[in-house]
This record gives structure tokens, sequence and C-alpha cells, in this order.
């Protein structure tokens, strides 16, 4: 022990100060699809596959089901990891719907959409976009908004059957989750094996998006006007004007559905989630609260169960305080700090080997909402005769 009798010099390394923080990788995908053709080695039934390189994948995904198309529309838009659970498609609707919500069997094990969850243990990342393009019927898209919850994770899905776009704010109304944005209505686009167009799902050009726009911009940048790759156009005609608020368009925005537009290419329009509290209205404030959560959790792992003097509470408020500076700095944050409370850490909480360190935060606005002001006058005129002398 280091007060033991010694006759010499003994070296104690200390190792107080701040820890840098690392921010979590977001651009990780999270697909779910069928595919009874797809190779069982590298897409096993109801387990967890990672993806890192996606044009080489889609030659072993098959051509039935949605795992091929999905990953040709992820394609389009870089090379994201992408964690796939591939399910078995049923005989009916309903028999499919049970199958991507999965279960956990009396073994532990997984599948569906729950297989998700393994991600982190099996393969070493966690899957924070989330989607099943073309199968995301209401019960699907329930549960997946309740792992989106779970994991700290935004799902994208679809106004699944809705033919017309009242429907699809009917539909919108189902969820109340600020992990969820609702899509209507699909893309289109050239198939070469039907010579034909064929509908591409709006979903699966999302996550590919979502990813790219991660690893690019970053993740308080959303999702809308944004160009969508490998698309001839929009299976529903959407009406939109960029100066009039009484189009189709504003319609489905102002009742939080994100749609198409075609401008200059195609795109998303629309940046509202299905939040019911207003703080988290927007893409990007849940996916900032998301990734302050667990890049700050994280970030904090080495001080548990280190003795809990005063110079380790401010090596963990300093820590915290550097890396909030930082996204400050890179213009991912507004602004923000933390900080220690006493009146919140008596002596009883800290005796019983609890401390509160509190942060805050100002996620980026999107502007939704831009009002350029004109006004015509005369001022310019006063100065006329001098001008033609000019």
């Amino acid at each position: 022990m280091a007060d033991d009798y010694h006759h010499g010099v003994r070296v104690i390394e200390v190792s107080d100060g701040i820890r840098p923080i690392r921010t979590i990788s977001t651009a990780v995908i999270g697909l779910v699809a069928t595919a009874a053709d797809a190779d069982a080695a590298a897409f096993p039934l109801d387990r967890p596959a990672l993806v890192t390189d996606v044009a080489s994948a889609i030659g072993k995904a098959g051509e039935d089901g949605t795992l091929a198309r999905s990953l040709d529309a992820i394609k389009d838009h870089g090379s994201p990891a992408i964690v796939v659970v591939r399910v078995a498609e049923g005989e009916t609707e309903a028999e499919t719907n049970s199958n991507i919500i999965g279960t956990t069997n009396a073994n532990g094990i997984k599948s569906g959409i729950q297989a998700l969850t393994d991600a982190p243990a099996l393969l070493g990342v966690t899957p924070r976009i989330l989607g099943v393009p073309g199968l995301d019927t209401l019960p699907v898209a329930t549960e997946l908004a309740s792992l989106a919850k779970l994991t700290r994770a935004f799902a994208y899905v679809s106004a699944h059957g809705c033919e017309t776009k009242e429907a699809a704010v009917i539909y919108r109304d189902n969820f109340g989750d600020r992990e969820v944005m609702v899509m209507w209505p699909d893309f289109t686009s050239w198939n070469t094996a039907t010579n034909a167009e064929t509908v591409e799902f709006a979903v699966a050009r999302a996550l590919g998006l979502r990813a790219k726009l991660d690893e690019d911009v970053g993740w308080h940048k959303t999702l809308s006007n944004v160009e969508v790759s490998g698309v001839t156009g929009i299976t529903k005609s959407v009406f939109w004007d960029l100066q009039n608020p009484a189009t189709d368009a504003g319609y489905l925005n102002a009742h939080e559905v994100t749609t198409l537009i075609r401008k200059s290419g195609f795109r998303f329009w629309g940046s509202r989630t299905c939040s019911a509290d207003p703080l988290f209205a927007f893409e990007n404030y849940t996916r900032t609260a998301q990734v302050l959560a667990d890049t700050i959790a994280e970030g904090t792992f080495w001080a548990a169960d280190k003795p809990m003097h005063p110079t380790l509470i401010r090596d963990i408020v300093d820590s915290i305080d550097a890396k909030i500076r930082e996204m400050v700095r890179n213009r991912y944050l507004i602004g923000g700090g933390a900080w220690f409370d006493p009146a919140k850490n008596t002596k009883d909480i800290l005796k019983a080997g609890k401390a509160y360190v509190s942060f805050d935060y100002t996620p980026v606005p999107p502007l939704e909402n831009l009002m350029l002001e004109q006004k015509i006058t005369d001022d310019y005129l006063v100065d006329f005769a001098a001008m033609m002398a000019a």
C-alpha cells in the first residue's frame, strides 16, 4: 500500500483532469426486410447482420421481397453501416406483420424488429436510423416507434395504404412519438427488369439520405429540402408552391406529415415529428436530444465507481462543458453548459453515493418559415438628378 513503510521513492500515478468526450456514431441504419432467396449465410433469418459494403451486399440479397430494393435505395446515397434483420414473409399480411414485429422466446433469442437490439452486443454498432420499407403497416410502425424510444433511435414510417393526403393526415394521428416521422407518398424509378416505372419506398430513400446527412453535414440538419438520388417521380400528385401555404404540401406539413416535392430534383419536404410535446416538434430536436444523452453518458463512463472527491465531480462538469462548447463551435448547438447544483446535491444524497450533474442546451432550429418583408418606397428618387450626372 502507498502508506506502508518504505525507504526510497515511489511514483503514484494521478489521473485527475477532464476527459475528452467522443460523439456517438449516428449514421448506422437498422433495416428490417424480407427476401426469401437471399444468401442465408450473409443474411440469416431473424439475426442482425452487419453490412459495410452495400454494393456487394446487394448481390447476396436475392430478388424477392424488399431487401435488395431497400439496399439499392440506400446505396444511391452512399455506403453507411447497416444492420439488416431479414424476416420470413408470411402467407398473409397478418402473418408477415407478426414475423416483422418479432418476439423473444423462452431461451432469450429475439426475432424480427426485436433482433435489432442485439446489434451492439453481436456487431459492436447501435442502429440509430430505423425503417421497414414497404412493410411498415400500422402494427409494424407502432412497434418500430416503441423500439426507437427504447434505443434512442429515430424511425421513418410511411402512411401505409393511404391513397389520399387526407387519409395520410388521419393516419399520422396514430402516433404521438417524438422518435417518428410519417411520410407520404412514395417515389418512383425505372425498373430495367420490367422496362417500366416501379414504386420506390420513400422510407428506404430516407434511411440512405439520413445516414449521408449525418456523415456529411451532421445530425442537426433535418431531412427536408435535400435532393434525393435515384428517383424519377412521385406516386401521387402533390401540389407545392414555395410562396403559397394553401397547397397539398402545406396541408400535409401543417399536420406533421413529411411529403415529397419536385424542385431542382426530388426532395423530402417537412421536418416535423409526431411528438405530442412541442419541445421536440422537429426531427433534429429529437436527434439532438438523443445524441447528447448518449454522448454524455458514454463519455462519463470512466467516472463510475471512482472515489467521489470534489475534484472528480469538477472533472465531470468540465468534461461535459468542454464537449458542449465544442458542439457550439461546430454549430451543432446554439448554446449550452454544465454545472453542479448544491441544492440538488445534499449531504444525504452525496453520502448515498449519488451526485447530480446538470447540463442544458439549445438545439439549432430549422428555418421552416422564412418571411421576407417587401416594401415600396420613393426614397431612392430624391437623388434622381445626381444619378444622371454620375
